[in-house]
């Protein structure tokens, strides 16, 4: 008989000082292996963890304020993205800095990939003074808003189950950002181009590109030459 248990692949990603390493380390506790990214000396940790039938395997990604590709630690993350496709993206958010560290949710939403958010160090932000809508914040990224305090383990267990549902809802996340009347008819110009390369819309996320291509991103450039020049 086949084995029922199934292995779920959940990228970690964040800002530096999101608080990103100590969910990863809360999630999977000591069953953690660390080595290096291919041919780079940034290190790369998983770990995994067993949840109501399933094996959770977790992989840290370098912390990075942005996926555009300027930095080796870019680069690697949307590498990872990009072509190893993990089930679901857990995004650490520095709930204290929640305008800044939300340019990197808006990213991952554009490359269309299962996202949960874990609105960490919640305690911080309430020391000072904030307070933070996580119902109507879900609703306006149409993600899961789990609220954390990972050094003291809270939201631990509602992460968890909102990784196993996350895993299994099939619909397509549909956030667009809107990024105004000059730039849009642009951007769908350049989606319906792109879309009408098989090899690109089915390897890639078309809106995500699109936007990169016009940020002039290196990577997005090289895979549309790539793409273009067979």
């Amino acid at each position: 008989m086949n084995d029922p248990r199934r292995e779920i692949t959940v990228a970690v990603a964040g800002q530096p000082n999101s608080g990103k390493s100590t969910i990863f380390n809360m999630l999977t506790g000591a069953r953690q292996h660390v080595a290096n990214y291919p041919g780079v000396t940034i290190e790369k940790r998983s770990g995994k963890y067993s949840y109501k039938g399933d094996t959770v395997i977790l992989v840290d990604l370098p912390g990075t304020y942005s996926l555009t590709s300027y930095s080796q630690e870019e680069r690697i993350a949307t590498d990872f993205l990009l072509y190893e496709k993990p089930a679901v993206v857990l995004d650490i958010i520095d709930a204290s800095n929640l305008e800044r560290n939300l340019y990197l949710t808006f990213q991952l939403q554009e490359m269309g990939m299962p996202l949960i958010i874990a609105l960490n160090m919640m305690d911080v932000a309430e020391a000072r003074g904030l307070r933070i809508d996580t119902q109507k914040l879900s609703e306006l990224l149409k993600v899961p808003v789990i609220v954390t305090v990972g050094n003291k383990g809270k939201g631990k267990e509602e992460l968890k189950t909102a990784i196993i549902n996350a895993r299994r809802n099939t619909e397509n996340n549909n956030f667009r950002i809107d990024y105004g009347e000059k730039l849009e008819p642009i951007l769908s110009l350049l989606e319906k181009r792109l879309s009408e390369d098989l090899k690109i819309s089915l390897s890639y996320p078309v809106r995500w590109l699109a936007v990169k291509l016009m940020e002039n991103d290196s990577v997005a450039r090289r895979l549309v030459e790539k793409a273009f020049s067979k």
